[in-house]
């Protein structure tokens, strides 16, 4: 039976074991896809091993995502552009890296309605969740996207890697100036009791709210929005089944649906 893991440090929250194993009984696949605990210097050597056993693929999260990249023969453009990989493939002798954040975040918008094309969009944060899902953002033609960050320069950093595309940056305060049609919360604000980092104005009753975390109750970022009256309010955890629909269909040349997997996942998380 083919070998595949999910490595990171922690990992007894990963909900991914379970998602690959609904993947696979949907599609008839046969495989065996755990997760494995990883100490802090460790994680070459928990690949190797996985080769070793004559392992297939492997999801990455934290700490470890800049780590597996390194450890690459080959990576994808998207990689590249996000310094992180979420998804390695073993072929032939090589480790191939990808990073399929950022289309899981499109396919899970787009599942749910919310048009991108000729839209304005803007991203909170300039960290590692946030550059994943620039480029599969940038594929779908918006008119702008506006990267803002507390520390504009981190957001600078990333436009910079987009020469003549609609990316633009600011910071917190600037938001106020621009209007949005779809705000997506790439940061970590609001989950340890800080207040959100945009002035809640910018939140319109026409505006989709997407927070990239997602919990049983609304993330705060979307409990602020469904006080502004936001159009739609959508978490993450469509995001988390369909980054791995990606590394699901790279490994096995076979596409699920992710929405009975989604359901399933949103009722065992609600036990």
């Amino acid at each position: 039976m083919d070998q595949y893991r999910v490595f990171g440090n922690p990992i007894k929250q990963s909900r991914s074991p379970f998602i690959h194993q609904k993947f696979a009984e949907q599609t008839q696949e046969r495989l065996n896809y755990q997760s494995e605990y990883v100490e802090i210097g460790e994680f070459s050597q928990a690949v190797k091993q996985l080769i070793n056993i004559g392992g297939k693929g492997a999801n990455v999260t934290s700490p470890f995502k800049e780590e597996a990249m390194a450890l690459c023969d080959k990576l994808t453009e998207r990689a590249k552009l996000a310094g992180a990989v979420n998804t390695l493939s073993f072929i032939n002798g090589e480790i191939l890296g990808d990073t399929t954040d950022g289309d899981g975040l499109v396919n899970d918008l787009l599942a749910n309605n919310v048009a991108l094309k000729n839209k304005k969009i803007l991203l909170l944060g300039a960290g590692g969740a946030a550059k994943g899902v620039i480029l599969p953002l940038l594929e779908q033609s918006p008119t702008q996207l506006v990267v803002a960050n507390r520390t504009v320069s981190k957001a600078e950093a990333i436009i910079q890697q987009y020469p003549a595309k609609p990316i633009f940056c600011c910071s917190f305060e600037k938001v106020t100036n621009y209007e949005f049609d779809v705000i997506i919360n790439a940061t970590s604000a609001g989950l340890n009791g800080q207040a959100l980092p945009i002035s809640e104005q910018v939140i319109q009753s026409n505006v989709t709210c997407y927070d990239m975390t997602y919990g049983i109750e609304l993330t705060p970022f979307l409990e602020v929005a469904k006080l502004r009256n936001a159009a739609k309010l959508i978490d993450g955890l469509g995001m988390l089944v369909g980054q791995a629909a990606v590394s699901f269909a790279i490994w096995r040349n076979i596409q699920p649906d992710t929405q009975p997997v989604l359901t399933s996942l949103r009722e065992e998380m609600s036990k």
